[in-house]
Formats: C-alpha cells, sequence, structure tokens
C-alpha cells in the first residue's frame, strides 16, 4: 500500500474490506507476521478464552491488579461505540494515533499475507502491548482458541472460563469438540485455569497431554459464600470476607474464583494483597454484562447471546424483583441457536421488539417473529411481537409503551446492545 490511511476511521475502512473471509482459521500466516513484527513480552501474559465471561473475567484482573499499582494493558472485544474500546493502557482507552503508526507497522511487516480484520488488528494490539512497558498484559481470545489470532503469543497464565454450544461452524457441534478448541491456549508448564464446574473430558486430557499446570474448579480452588460475603479457597492461598463483584449475575462468583486463581499462580511475580483484592473487586466495571441503568423504566444491557448465557439472564431477571411488564428488544445473528435463547426467555417477556442488525450474517427480523411464534410466544393473547429495521427504532417503541414500573431487557448480540448504547448517547446529548 503506498498511500497509508491517514486516520483510525480511514484504516478501519480499509480493513473491513479488504480480506474476502470474516473469519479464516489458522495461525501460520499471523504467526509469520507477529516475527516479522518481532512481538515479545517482558511480563506476564494471561490469556483468557470461553464460551461466556471472559469480558467479565478480564475486567476483574484488569481492576484488581490495577489496584494493586501494577501497569496493565488489555486487549478485550468486539467494541460497542469506538474501536479505541478494544485495547486499554492502565484503564484508558488506546489514543487514534497509536493505532495508526502500528498499523502502519503491521501493513509495511505483512508484505504480500493476507490478514483478515482480526488478525490485522489483534496483530496491532498485541504489538503496541508490548511497546507499552507493561507489568502485565491481558488477552482475550475471540473464537475458540486453539486457531484464534491471539494464540499466536504464549500465555504465562491461560484461564477458560465457560464452555457451551456457539460458533458451531467453525469450533464444532458438542462440548467436547468446543472444550479441545478452548484448551488449545494452554501451554507445556503452564497455569491452565478451567473455571467451568464441569470440564469437558477433552480439555483435561489435552492439558495433561501436554504437560500444562492443571487448575480445575472444585479441586483446585473454589469459593463459598453467604449473602453479605464470600470467600476463595485456591491451593495454598485463601482470601476471606470478600465483597461481591460490581458485576451483577449468578456466574460472576465463578469467573472472580477463576481470576483469583489465575493470580494465585502468579503471587512471585504478581503480588496482590487482601485489600487490592477486595477493592479491584468492587470497582470494576463492564458494558453490556447484565448493566442495569439508572432512571424508569429499568433498562437492563446484557450482551447474552447463545443459551447458556440466555439461561444466565433469565435467572438475574429473576433476582430483580418486580415489574408490570417486559419489554425485550432482541437481534441476533443467523448463526446462533435462536430457537435456544428465546427457551431460556420467552416466559420473562411480554412484549417482544424484534430487530434486524447491520450485518450481512443477521437473522432477518422475519425469521426471529416466525421462531416466537413456533416457541408458543403468541399463545398467549396479551403477548406481542413488532419488528423493527434497527435497534435504536426497536427501543424508542420499547421506551414509548413502557411504564415507569416496567422494564427493558435489551439482548441478542453485541450489535443489538451497541445500537441501543448509540441511541441512549445521542438522546442524552
Amino acid at each position: 500500500m503506498t498511500n497509508l490511511p491517514a486516520t483510525l476511521a480511514d484504516w478501519l475502512a480499509v480493513l473491513e474490506t479488504r480480506h474476502s473471509k470474516e473469519i479464516d482459521m489458522g495461525l501460520d500466516r499471523v504467526a509469520a507476521v507477529k516475527n516479522k513484527l518481532a512481538i515479545h513480552y517482558d511480563c506476564p501474559v494471561i490469556m483468557v478464552a470461553g464460551t461466556n465471561g471472559k469480558g467479565s473475567t478480564c475486567a476483574m484482573l484488569e481492576a484488581v491488579l490495577m489496584q494493586a499499582g501494577y501497569r496493565v494493558g488489555l486487549y478485550s472485544k468486539p467494541h460497542f461505540l469506538d474501536f479505541n474500546e478494544r485495547a486499554r493502557i492502565n484503564g484508558e482507552m488506546v489514543k487514534d494515533d497509536v493505532f495508526v503508526s502500528t498499523f502502519n507497522a503491521v501493513e509495511e511487516a505483512r508484505g504480500d499475507i493476507s490478514l483478515t480484520y482480526f488478525e490485522f488488528t489483534t496483530l496491532a494490539i498485541c504489538k503496541l502491548l508490548a511497546d507499552a512497558k507493561l507489568d502485565v498484559v491481558i488477552l482475550e481470545v475471540g473464537l475458540g482458541g486453539r486457531l484464534d489470532a491471539v494464540n499466536v503469543i504464549d500465555a504465562d497464565v491461560s484461564i477458560v472460563t465457560s464452555i457451551d454450544i456457539d460458533h458451531i461452524d467453525y469450533l464444532g457441534d458438542t462440548r467436547e469438540k468446543i472444550g479441545f478448541e478452548k484448551a488449545g491456549i494452554f501451554r507445556p508448564g503452564k497455569a491452565a485455569i478451567c473455571g467451568d464446574p464441569l470440564p469437558p473430558q477433552s480439555l483435561i486430557d489435552h492439558a495433561n497431554a501436554i504437560g500444562a499446570d492443571l487448575w480445575l474448579f472444585g479441586r483446585d480452588f473454589n469459593y463459598n459464600g453467604d449473602k453479605q460475603q464470600w470467600n476463595f479457597a485456591g491451593r495454598s492461598q485463601r482470601r476471606n470476607s470478600l465483597g461481591y463483584p460490581s458485576l451483577r449475575g449468578a456466574n460472576q462468583l465463578l469467573n472472580a474464583s477463576a481470576v483469583l486463581a489465575a493470580l494465585e499462580a502468579l503471587k512471585l511475580e504478581l503480588p496482590v494483597g487482601a485489600q487490592e483484592v477486595r477493592t479491584g473487586l468492587v470497582m470494576v466495571d463492564l458494558p453490556g454484562r447484565f448493566q442495569v441503568m439508572p432512571g424508569r423504566p429499568t433498562v437492563v444491557l446484557d450482551v447474552a447471546h447463545n443459551p447458556h448465557a440466555a439461561a444466565t439472564l433469565a435467572q438475574n431477571l429473576d433476582n430483580m424483583g418486580f415489574h408490570a411488564y417486559t419489554y425485550a428488544v432482541f437481534g441476533s445473528m443467523l448463526d446462533k441457536d435462536i430457537d435456544g435463547v428465546i427457551a431460556q426467555l420467552k416466559e420473562k417477556v411480554d412484549h417482544w421488539c424484534v430487530t434486524a442488525l447491520p450485518l450481512p450474517r443477521a437473522a432477518p427480523v422475519e425469521v426471529l417473529k416466525d421462531k416466537l411464534v413456533a416457541a408458543g410466544v403468541l399463545a398467549d393473547t396479551e403477548k406481542t411481537v413488532t419488528s423493527f429495521d434497527t435497534p435504536e427504532k426497536a427501543y424508542a417503541d420499547a421506551v414509548s409503551k413502557a411504564g415507569e414500573n416496567d422494564r427493558i431487557v435489551v439482548f441478542g448480540s453485541f450489535l443489538t446492545v451497541a445500537g441501543v448504547m448509540r441511541a441512549r448517547r445521542s438522546a442524552l446529548h
């Protein structure tokens, strides 16, 4: 490329159109460019994979380690409103000009090697974090693990949060197949932490086969708690009288336990005190994960897009107390188990506002409507299903109809939540 794009927006526009495949499995091309860029970390690297809970786990790690005074780099995805959300240094989003210069470096290094949008941006973020003189780097895996572009980096500690059926076209259609893909981030002799209480045998077998130091929930670490506080027990470290994480939801103690297991595995390189753990967990903030917005009617934003996450969302909605009516703003990708998501939430929702999403692989509203009808949603004459061409319009309709004792739940995809975040942001200005 002779004339390189001058702005981040221009660069992203180029990357979005360049590579024909959105996902192109395999690490050879990425590894070749990584070597040309000489990406190397002089600090511990923590890698996080899993079907659900990756973002929460990364956010907790970042919050606790920052409380302990470490200089922390984080790569997480996808973003809601600004690409810059994907890379943070000490809690601050990386600035446009840093992205532009790093994208230029990746472009120069790749030569005639073809990279997807995700591969290109992953290499750029891995490079800018390697160049930032950090104490610790946290990398969130995109899809699977074994063949994800992030996996060209060797982690000192790997965490797999949960294993459930998702992305079956790429990862397989059973928990055993998917568990094997997630276990691909484990490394020989390094801590490999699994926060799923029922780990697939394939994950355990792979960890043992390569000689990883496998930590299993219930065997190597666990938690217990009451209404007020909870306790963590690891192999040699206990953390007592902890406050509940500020991230709401039934599964967050599993994620927090995996975080504390990872910190125990790194306790010689990155010691963290009890008070820093307490404060970090209480301070952590993550958009779109059972995020209850201030004001009335109650608005809940949740990126739940598979049955496992939808079941957790349903449980969290049950724990919220009484709301007269619940409105759903729901949009999904076509390759998701939409029927499974609906099955978990159909009893919780009175009025469905289904929406199209701005991606070719999104489910058309007719498909969503048909699936809701097939699930028997309209058998109750009080319930309704209405369709819209954008999340913003679906949300506006829900707001116009909901009373102040009602609630609006936005879910099904990052893009559904992002559309509503945009609508709320523009309403404020």
